[in-house]
């Protein structure tokens, strides 16, 4: 049984790396597909269609339904012109995959003004405005007395649940989006909209660099950080069987799927009035102790 038959699905970043894969994979699974990717240069630079339609015509090839939609998803009028895109195309939208995004890795130090800018808008307001626009349509039906099964997958990154080294703007972005996924969930699930998001470890090339020591394949024949691992989480995510998960973070690379544990309320002191000055470090030495040492930061040490 393909598990997406007839839901129609947007991905963003799609004409290459992780998000091509998701768009191929929702296409075997029976899903028709909106190709989004402005056809950027690894750094955000340039613009081209041809990567979004190049995607769309391998899965027409394939057998299967998908247009190309080259707006720039972190422009209001353009991410709403994609959700319209879906709706006009294939009668509705179901599914929605945030997933495009650059780099621009620079130390704090070094950083520009116009770095971190491009960065932050390009991933969490390219995930905030789709997010925007698909969630106005799905309150609109469920207003109507058709509430949809409809789900949102965002992407954030191991930099944004751990931070990384040389990547400030990137994984300030990434942590955004992970808040950002569980404000949504609470938010929209009223309307019948699911939101989850992963964080993948995967070969594109945003990672080329990261992973150059293990671009050869294995001699198994099976390269954990091939992009196409990542889609049958994304796709499971995306069908009507996911229902009962939202609010989440998952981690998923090569053959492993795992689920991140954010931010909880950890060791506490408390007494029933202000604190001195004087007090404090003695208590904050005793909550440290209590509490278990913090993940490593990517690239720290």
């Amino acid at each position: 049984m393909l598990i997406c038959d007839g839901r129609v699905v947007i991905i963003t970043g799609a004409g290459r790396g992780i998000g091509r894969q998701h768009a191929l994979e929702f296409a075997r699974q029976g899903a028709r597909v909106v190709v989004n990717d402005l056809g950027t240069g690894r750094s955000g630079d340039g613009r081209s269609g041809e990567p979004a339609q190049l995607v769309a015509e391998e899965i027409r090839q394939l057998g299967g339904q998908a247009i190309a939609n080259c707006d720039d998803v972190a422009t209001w009028d353009g991410a709403a012109r994609l959700v319209k895109s879906a709706v006009s195309a294939f009668g509705g939208l179901d599914v929605l995959v945030n997933n495009a995004g650059f780099l621009r890795d620079r130390m704090l130090v070094s950083m520009t003004e116009q770095e971190w800018d491009d960065v932050v808008r390009v991933h969490l307001k390219g995930h905030f405005l789709p997010l925007r626009h698909a969630a106005g349509y799905w309150r609109e039906r469920a207003k109507s007395g058709v509430p949809p099964q409809a789900r949102v997958i965002n992407t954030s990154s191991g930099a944004g649940l751990l931070g990384s080294v040389g990547q400030g703007n990137y994984a300030a972005a990434k942590a955004g989006i992970a808040a950002l996924t569980q404000v949504a969930a609470a938010e929209l699930g009223r309307y019948g909209v699911t939101v989850n998001a992963i964080a993948p470890a995967a070969r594109t090339r945003m990672t080329e660099e990261v992973f150059a020591s293990t671009m050869a394949a294995p001699e198994s024949g099976f390269d954990p950080m091939d992009p196409a691992n990542v889609a049958p989480l994304v796709v499971w995510l995306g069908s009507a069987a996911s229902g009962h998960v939202t609010g989440r973070v998952f981690e998923v690379e090569g053959g492993v799927l795992s689920l991140a544990d954010g931010w909880r309320h950890g060791p506490r002191a408390e007494r029933d009035t202000r604190w001195e000055p004087a007090d404090v470090g003695a208590a904050v030495d005793e909550l440290v102790r209590q509490a278990p040492p913090p993940e490593p930061v990517y690239g720290a040490g």
